[in-house]
């Protein structure tokens, strides 16, 4: 009885935390995007498409941003071609919701927990923007592998990532090595 006492505190601390993070994110993006005669992207992805516009410079790259006039994006422009489109999807909030839906779901200390989530979140950012880069910079190079780099290979990447920062957070700071330790 007391694991299932412990799978469906999991699960309620997952969910519960997993749908007010997404339910805010949701209330900003409904507030800040414009989508109109003219489409305005939120904040948070003009800000990545900026991140990736300034580390792409940083990088010797020539590269561009400009907010799209048909849709809810921004393009990214890398040496003279138009080669990828800055989306909501695309600025890693929601694996940064997920990962932190999981390691409150497996809480460890309060410091440890805010400590963990603020540098996991940074990480899963930059290596977001790092990514964004590298997909645009092979887009470029290999057209025909456009298809497999956006489905299967850069998602691979966050998502590992974030499964290694997960096992990262329960074998080192949870309260569940802890309790079975």
């Amino acid at each position: 009885m007391k694991k299932n006492k412990a799978i469906i505190v999991f699960l309620v601390k997952f969910f519960a935390t997993y749908f007010i993070l997404f339910g805010a994110y949701s209330f900003y993006l409904n507030k800040t995007q414009q989508k109109s005669d003219v489409f305005v992207c939120s904040p948070i992805t003009g800000t990545v498409a900026n991140h990736v516009y300034k580390v792409s410079q940083m990088l010797g790259y020539d590269a561009e941003i400009e907010q799209h006039s048909g849709e809810l994006s921004i393009k990214y422009i890398l040496n003279g071609d138009y080669i990828a489109r800055i989306v909501e999807g695309c600025t890693s909030i929601s694996v940064i919701i997920l990962f932190l839906s999981f390691i409150i779901a497996f809480s460890g200390s309060v410091l440890n927990t805010v400590l963990f989530g603020i540098f996991g979140s940074i990480l899963i950012y930059i290596v977001n923007i790092l990514r964004i880069i590298a997909m645009s910079v092979l887009y470029r190079k290999f057209p025909e592998y456009q298809t497999i780099l956006h489905d299967l290979v850069f998602p691979a990447i966050i998502y590992g990532l974030t499964f290694i920062l997960w096992i990262t957070w329960v074998k080192f700071y949870s309260n569940l090595n802890k309790q079975n330790g």
